[in-house]
């Protein structure tokens, strides 16, 4: 546990995915029980979850990505055609350029591009190339991706020669950084493969693309380019549209407008630009949980406050569905590692194999569950005897406990999104707007001891005959992919309300009014009214008004809504009321948190104040509150500015380092030259301070010209 402990707390250095790689190495080599079968459980899983996520993002973007794919042929077609018409010679500096916006969620707009680049390659163009700004800090350096990427070539750029790619790519013929050259590249790459020329691999485009296939040019992060750059590429490549079939997609994470502000107008009217606008990370937020999470398909289950955790780093720090499946899958990984009962966490074919082959230290380990236990008190004296001391027993019951399980989640995952449908357009959403937010709700406690259920319920009793129609209706064809026979027999129930429902109804009125008829007629039979029977009528008509008579659609109604009710009274209890969630259900939300959320400050300051706890350097050990003169200069130098007040005086910090260093030198205090600044340790000295001040801890100041200004306060 500490290994993986310690191999957590690197997640901010080396990244989640390699974290993850070694956390999968740590559970190979822990020597428990089942390690081997928990192992490649854990990684069946965990290959499972970056899959499914990649098929859903391909098709929830299909859609636009099929819209921009129709954008880019459109003005292929238009330029293979020529430009005979006056209007079109007016427009013919005019570039197409599709504005995608994507979103906020930047870590997964790679997997965006990375599609539509490859659907682009396989069915419109080969001449697809991709920028970052981060390599095109200059107008040469961003004409030289792109020609390099385009024309697999080395491109040299005239004021800046670059020996060591000259040294490597030897062999490579090196070409002019300028569009002139790629025009002629194009002229002789379209020529030879109209021509066909023997040896030469004809490109896989489509037929009426092959003369003139067009030149993507892909800008993913549209933001973060230098305008002055973006303006003077756009005005170099609009004077040759005429002999390039040239178009961008802009990949903007804010918004459309971003475009003016970046580019004047004579230069945003050099593009034809035709938005296009993706789905939300909410949307596909929630498509993931919905495919992914909620499923009985999916063994292994976070509870509602590590799928509260996930969900708040997701809404308050990035936006990215691809961050919050890795942070399930850490969470998947912690469990297999801290459960060893996990071995259970699968299949059900598979759950119970290896229940069958439980050791008896994991028979003893089920034992103390405390859903187990809980179990064996519900039992009689002799069947607790019997959990308590035979292991074969124990495994027949597990096999039936997780029988059990798989059941409830099979009846549960129907119901709740039944509950979902007919509370999700309630007013003020008192059971939550999304499904996650009643899963949740459901995973927490019992949820119709709610206000916010009991609220809803009467909400729905004033919902209007079509509406609420048309929510069972939904609510049936939700139960008809249900696999469980309980969920059967209650599609049956509610065919049968619904058919109720359908019914005309004048025949209940016309029932109603006979019974009427027939109350008159009795009534009027009486001949004798006296005092005393005036007032008992009386009394009765007011007691009717009160209690007014239920519509046959009330009726039905209220029918209705009870059996509802009684669906979420069986089926969504919490799971902690199943024997055995422990194996499925991950609940340490607080490890969770501590793992994914990052606190940079703390982890810094507990670094310089005690590099022992990451460097794991005996020589570091310490007190609590001092640093041993043997550790990093920063170290050293960060503990003595602790001691100045807001105003450090550099010569004075300067040479209390030199006495530290000199003590971790080994040099005897009573020598002349300990203590003694030289030129080594001056150095050491001003590096050490730089990086103090790139951290935010100091920073120069005009009151003293050989202080610095202190940053921080205390002591820690």
């Amino acid at each position: 546990m500490t290994d993986l402990v310690f191999i957590f707390s690197q997640v901010g250095e080396v990244g989640l995915p390699v974290c993850i790689e070694m956390c999968i190495q740590a559970l190979q080599m822990a020597s428990s029980d089942n390690t081997d079968s928990r192992t490649t459980i854990c990684k069946t899983i965990s290959c499972l979850l970056p899959t499914d996520f990649e098929l859903l993002q391909d098709e929830l973007n299909r859609k636009i990505l099929d819209s921009l794919l129709a954008f880019i042929r459109k003005n292929v077609s238009t330029f293979q055609r020529g430009t005979d018409d006056w209007a079109s010679r007016m427009r013919a500096h005019e570039i197409p350029t599709a504005a995608l916006v994507l979103g906020v969620n930047v870590p997964d707009h790679d997997m965006t591009f990375q599609s539509l680049s490859d659907q682009l390659q396989q069915s419109v163009t080969p001449f697809v190339v991709s920028v970052q700004a981060t390599e095109c800090a200059a107008l040469n350096h961003m004409i030289q991706r792109v020609l390099e990427r385009l024309m697999g070539t080395t491109v040299s750029v005239d004021d800046e020669e670059e020996p060591e790619r000259c040294s490597t790519n030897v062999n490579q013929k090196r070409v002019h950084c300028s569009l002139i050259t790629l025009c002629n590249w194009y002229k002789t790459v379209t020529k030879i493969a109209a021509s066909g020329t023997p040896g030469k691999k004809r490109t896989s485009v489509g037929k009426d693309m092959q003369q003139h296939p067009p030149i993507v040019v892909i800008f993913k992060d549209l933001e973060a380019f230098n305008p002055r750059v973006l303006q003077d590429f756009i005005l170099i490549c609009s004077r040759y549209v005429e002999q390039l079939p040239l178009m961008f997609v802009f990949g903007i994470a804010t918004s459309p407008s971003t475009i003016q502000h970046m580019l004047p107008h004579s230069v945003s009217s050099l593009l034809g630009i035709e938005l296009f606008q993706s789905l939300s990370c909410t949307q596909h937020l929630a498509s993931i949980i919905d495919k992914v999470i909620l499923t009985y398909q999916f063994p292994f289950k976070p509870s509602g406050k590590v799928l509260q955790v996930l969900v708040s780093i997701f809404l308050y720090h990035d936006f990215s569905v691809r961050n919050f499946i890795k942070g399930l899958q850490l969470a998947l990984l912690e469990h297999f590692h801290s459960q060893p009962l996990s071995v259970l966490c699968c299949k059900k074919e598979e759950a119970l194999v290896h229940a069958t082959e439980l050791s008896p230290r994991d028979v003893e380990r089920l034992q103390q569950l405390p859903s187990f236990m809980r179990y064996v008190e519900e039992q009689g004296p002799q069947e607790q005897v019997e959990l308590l001391t035979s292991d074969d027993h124990v495994k027949e019951v597990c096999q039936k406990l997780l029988k059990d399980l798989h059941k409830y989640h099979k009846n549960y995952y129907p119901i709740l999104r039944c509950l979902h449908v007919l509370t999700a357009s309630l007013p003020k959403y008192p059971l939550g707007k999304q499904i996650r937010e009643l899963h949740i709700c459901c995973l927490e406690k019992n949820v119709w001891e709610n206000e916010e259920y009991a609220s809803a319920m009467q909400l729905l009793r004033m919902m209007a005959k079509d509406e609420l129609t048309s929510a069972l209706q939904k609510c049936a064809e939700i139960l008809k992919h249900g696999k469980a026979k309980k969920m059967r027999a209650a599609l049956l129930q509610l065919d049968n309300l619904l058919a109720k429902f359908e019914q005309p109804d004048d025949v209940a009125a016309a029932e109603n009014v006979a019974g009427e008829d027939l109350t008159s007629q009795g009534k009027g039979r009486q001949k004798k009214t006296d005092l005393f029977q005036l007032q008992k009528t009386l009394l009765e008509m007011k007691k009717s008004r009160r209690t007014k008579k239920m519509s046959h659609f009330e009726i039905l109604r209220d029918q209705a809504l009870e059996f509802i009710d009684s669906l979420v009274r069986s089926h969504l209890a919490p799971p902690e009321s199943q024997p055995l969630y422990e194996v499925c259900y991950y609940s340490s939300s607080a490890v969770l948190r501590r793992h994914l959320n990052a606190t940079p400050r703390t982890s810094i300051q507990t670094a310089l104040s005690n590099p022992y706890h990451y460097l794991k350097n005996e020589n570091l050990r310490a007190e609590d509150g001092t640093v041993s003169n043997a550790a990093p200069d920063i170290c050293i130098v960060y503990k003595l500015h602790l001691e100045c007040g807001r105003l450090i005086n550099l010569y004075d910090w300067l040479e209390a380092y030199a006495t530290v260093v000199s003590a971790a030198e080994g040099k005897d205090p009573d020598s002349a030259d300990f203590g003694k600044v030289d030129e080594l340790k001056h150095a050491r000295f001003i590096q050490a301070v730089s990086e103090l001040e790139f951290l935010g801890f100091i920073k120069s100041t005009k009151q003293k010209t050989d202080h610095v200004s202190r940053l921080t306060w205390g002591g820690c």
